[in-house]
């Protein structure tokens, strides 16, 4: 066989991001002479986070069309033009064997563009609810590799394989890493470590509570690990103390969740997968500002197994100290809920989606 070259594409939010970069490395695993390219949007969090995983990656002037009038929403037409014509330059260039998609306004014209020139094309759907651009490239996908049941409601069913989320394989083994994450961190091993993941951009409401419940942590003596995010970093740095550690964002995620007991997400549905495969105890916080409020779907999929707890951000004021004061206090909690969330993991994901590329590459 030919050395085989593979574009990915997928971003704006990690979410769309580390699937791609996850599927990347898989490949690479099996194909060590491979070349990969990756594609994303111009001045979003995949053209840093891309190179740090060590791959190439090319920017479109592309955006999602937002829900308010907008002068971003006039430009619309033309960013997406300019990104189908320089798609096809990128395909012309490249040539690759296979093209991925992961999700994200970004991998919509090169995938399209993929399309018109019959170059064979995977989608990855990490939610229950499908995204506008997978939906848009559905039909002249060749696979679509999904974590959720029921999402023949958005693709074609003979396209759709049930795989689960990739996730980073370094997740797969954290339980000998504890002792080196807590000196990394720089905590004190017999106290409890609580990690406060809020996602890439970070969760508004979240940092709020953590802000207010500083005096309760403190007469709990735990140790926070607290990822505020990108847009909230600035406003809760100050908090960064002996026993709180701040963090625009976490680019060890293997050694924050082997030093956390406890830990505080949202629920998308990257997330969600990762946290099955850490097995530790979880208290959800999903977002109520996405579509078809699937995050609090991924949050009570998980409660319902008796894996995971949620507070909705309406009741954080009322339940928060109340519901994590329960679980601090009952070990043989905290333990049902891990096993019973590692029973939900599919931790074999990565490599079953990369089965299906790898047939793709052979027809």
């Amino acid at each position: 066989m030919k050395k085989p070259k593979f574009i990915l594409s997928g971003g704006g939010t990690g979410g769309h991001i580390y699937p791609a970069i996850a599927i990347a490395n898989e490949l690479k695993r099996r194909f060590p002479t491979a070349e990969f390219l990756f594609v994303g949007a111009e001045n979003r969090m995949e053209m840093q986070k891309v190179p740090q995983a060590g791959y190439p990656i090319k920017g479109l002037w592309i955006s999602g069309i937002q829900r308010k009038l907008s002068l971003d929403n006039l430009a619309f037409p033309f960013k997406l033009l300019s990104s189908l014509l320089k798609s096809r330059k990128i395909l012309n260039q490249f040539k690759p064997d296979v093209v991925i998609g992961t999700g994200g306004f970004a991998s919509g014209p090169l995938l399209k563009m993929a399309n018109a020139k019959k170059i064979p094309t995977l989608l990855q759907e990490q939610n229950s609810y499908a995204g506008i651009t997978n939906k848009w490239l559905a039909d002249k996908a060749d696979v679509i590799c999904v974590a959720y049941k029921g999402m023949e409601r958005y693709f074609p069913k003979e396209k759709i394989v049930f795989t689960g989320n990739p996730v980073r394989q370094d997740l797969l083994e954290i339980s000998g890493k504890t002792d080196k994450a807590k000196q990394v961190f720089k905590l004190t091993p017999e106290k409890q470590i609580i990690l406060i993941l809020g996602g890439s951009l970070g969760a508004r409401r979240i940092n709020q509570e953590i802000a207010k419940q500083i005096a309760y942590f403190k007469t709990k003596d735990i140790q926070l690990i607290w990822q505020t995010g990108k847009l909230y970093y600035d406003e809760y740095k100050k908090y960064n103390s002996e026993n709180i550690r701040v963090f625009e964002f976490l680019n060890e995620m293997d050694l924050a969740y082997a030093a956390a007991d406890i830990i505080i997400s949202r629920a998308g549905a990257g997330t969600v997968s990762e946290l099955a495969i850490v097995g530790k105890p979880v208290v959800f916080i999903p977002s109520p500002n996405v579509a078809e409020d699937h995050q609090t779907k991924n949050a009570m999929a998980m409660v319902e197994n008796n894996a995971a707890i949620c507070i909705r951000e309406e009741s954080l004021e009322e339940d928060f100290c109340n519901q994590l004061t329960a679980l601090l206090n009952d070990p043989t909690k905290q333990k049902a809920l891990s096993e019973n969330l590692k029973h939900l993991a599919k931790p074999k994901a990565t490599k079953v989606i990369v089965d299906h590329i790898e047939k793709l590459l052979k027809k």
